[in-house]
This record gives C-alpha cells, structure tokens and sequence, in this order.
C-alpha cells in the first residue's frame, strides 16, 4: 500500500461507517468557487483525482452505475412532472414490476430512460461524433411506446412552454435551427472546455425545442453523452421544487438574456457534485492488489 493511500486510510477512511461520510472531507480539500474560470479549473483537479483510479474494476463499475443510473433517472423523471419516488423507479426498472396508482406512461418514462442512459454509455465508449441522427435516436428511445409517431422526430406543430418566457421557432424553422446548433458544435467541439460544450449544446437544443415532448429529457440526455465523452461522470440535475426552480430560471436566463453564464455554473455545481460521489465511492474500496491507484488522489487529499 502507497504511503499517501496508507495515511489517508488510517487518519480519515477507516473512521468512516458509509462511503459518503467523505463528502465534507472532500468539501474542505475542493471548496466552492465563485466564478466559472476557478470553477472549471476544480472540476479539472476532480477529474484527474478520478482518473488516477482508472480502470475501475468491471465488478466496483457495476455496481456503482446501477446504482447511480436509477437515481438520474428518477430525477430526470421528476422534473417533468413524473411521480414515481426513487424506490418506485428501481422496482420499475430493475425489477421490471408494474405499481398499482401508477399510469403506463410513468412506467414506460422510467423504463425508456433507463434504456437511453445505457444508449448513451455505449456512443461515448465508441466516442462517436455527436449526429442529429444519435440525437434523434436518444429521443426515439425517451418516447418508445407513449408516442410512436412524433418519437425521434422534430414537431411539426407550434409549441409554447408553460410559465416560461421564450418562445420556441414555429415549426418550419427547426430544422434548420437544429442545422444551425450541429454547425455550431463542430466548430466549438475541441475548442471549449468540455463543461462548457456539455451545457451550451443543452441550451441551444432545449432553446429550439425540436420535438413536441420529451425536450428535457433528452437534451440532458445528450448533455450527459457529452460529458461521458471526455471522461465525467453523469451530473444528475435535482428534481426537488426549489433545484428545478432554479434550473429553469438559468435556461430561461440563456433562452430570454441571451447570457449562459449562470446555466453554465450550474451544470459545473453538479458535475462537481457528481465527481464527489464517486471519488467518495472509488476511494474506499481499491482491491489489495491495485495498490498503486489512487495515488495522485490520495497525495491530494493529505
């Protein structure tokens, strides 16, 4: 065992009764940072505290994407109005059962959106360019079963959002705003910094709104896709009333004010909270015989 690993293992991980414990140890070593620059630049030392743990092991990798998958689930679900409670999730989709009280459609959005995170891990371990083709494919699965016909195509209908001050184009105007977005990622695609890229391309698609429902779903989906591409864990954006107030109002700053800066701070807020999570979940259980990860982590921390 590494001396850094040794030490931080006796002084802080030993004493610890649940993984995340380590949460305020890591808020005392990565403080919140005002302003986006020193926010990315954290982001950036989190990730390479996670990479120095990689490969994780098949079996760790496992489970702890069950487990994280459900709860992005769940929340995704939540902010569209969706009523089933995390338990209800993982019985919908794990144990594949149908709840009494419960609509088709609340079992099928929890189920298709499962379906889609697994769509998604699978283009970014192929690192597969970013298509409206993949975009509309991930929306084709979010809609599977509650509306065949409109899945994985733009509307053709006009659409107003409730409660929200942007309006999306008419109809006829979508594919080539949509055209507009793609030109747009291939020319910031390996120039922004990968946060940055992750929630623009979620404003600017949302901000078009091409499809006539599942929009939030999928765009965080396609979020998501990107984060994974270069290396970040999924951010699970909260379903809670007050999170999804404030996830709203930062769209609608960027849809209305033409200004992402606050949206973009709060996608980092939880790609860091993401990245947290499982520093606290990867920390604690390096098998005897992977001795030497984790070290840059652990030199970190001490």
């Amino acid at each position: 065992m590494s001396s850094a690993r040794q030490l931080f293992w006796g002084k802080v991980i030993a004493s610890l009764q649940s993984p995340l414990e380590l949460l305020p140890v890591l808020e005392r070593a990565f403080p919140k940072q005002n302003t986006l620059p020193l926010m990315l630049a954290q982001l950036d030392e989190l990730k390479k505290c996670l990479d120095s743990f990689r490969p994780l092991h098949p079996r760790q990798l496992k489970k702890l994407l069950e487990a994280w998958d459900i709860e992005y689930t769940y929340e995704s679900n939540r902010i569209e109005g969706n009523s089933l409670t995390l338990r209800e999730t993982q019985l919908v989709v794990a144990k594949r059962m149908t709840l009494q009280g419960k609509s088709i459609d609340e079992h099928l959005e929890a189920r298709n959106h499962q379906e889609a995170i697994y769509y998604i891990r699978d283009l970014a371990d192929r690192q597969l360019v970013l298509t409206e083709y993949i975009i509309n494919a991930i929306h084709s699965i979010v809609l599977g079963g509650i509306d065949l016909h409109n899945a994985g195509k733009y509307r053709s209908v006009d659409v107003v959002i409730s409660g929200a001050k942007h309006t999306p184009p008419q109809p006829y105007l979508v594919k080539k705003r949509m055209e507009d977005v793609f030109l747009w990622y291939d020319q910031n695609k390996d120039r922004l910094h990968p946060i940055l890229l992750a929630a623009r391309v979620h404003e600017k698609i949302v901000t078009v709104h091409p499809w006539i429902d599942g929009n939030g779903r999928t765009c965080r989906l396609i979020m998501n896709l990107i984060l994974l591409q270069h290396g970040y864990p999924i951010a699970r954006i909260s379903g809670d009333d007050q999170a999804r107030a404030l996830y709203y109002q930062a769209l609608d700053a960027a849809q209305t004010e033409h200004s992402s800066h606050l949206f973009e701070q709060l996608i980092a807020a939880y790609v860091r909270e993401s990245l947290f999570e499982f520093l606290c979940m990867v920390s604690g259980s390096i098998d005897e015989r992977e001795q030497d990860k984790g070290q840059y982590f652990f030199e970190r921390m001490l």
